[in-house]
């Protein structure tokens, strides 16, 4: 693995390369395997439905969010307005 490359882990930021949603931002919420991750957005995909997607088709960004991570953590889930929140925040930071 290089540097630039990013380990999958619960709250981070991801660009979907690959599927439906493809060119779309979401969090990850679970970690199935070394190959599949749970991606949701908040919004088309909801935390009550995530999405497995294999790590190759994602683009990880260098961005966790904090506010995911902990609630995770705390509670084992996470509001969809809390990942909106998220993606909207990182979004904005980019500047798209």
């Amino acid at each position: 693995m290089s540097g630039t490359e990013h380990v999958p882990e619960i709250g981070r930021i991801v660009k979907v390369t690959s599927g439906k949603d493809e060119g779309g931002y979401a969090v990850i919420v679970g970690i199935v395997d070394e190959r599949f991750v749970l991606v949701a957005d908040g919004a088309k995909r909801r935390f009550d439905g995530p999405k497995k997607k294999n790590v190759m088709h994602l683009l990880m960004q260098p961005v966790v969010s904090v506010e995911v991570a902990d609630s995770m953590r705390e509670t084992g889930r996470v509001t969809n307005a809390k990942l909106r929140y998220a993606i909207q925040k990182y979004a904005q930071g980019k500047g798209e």
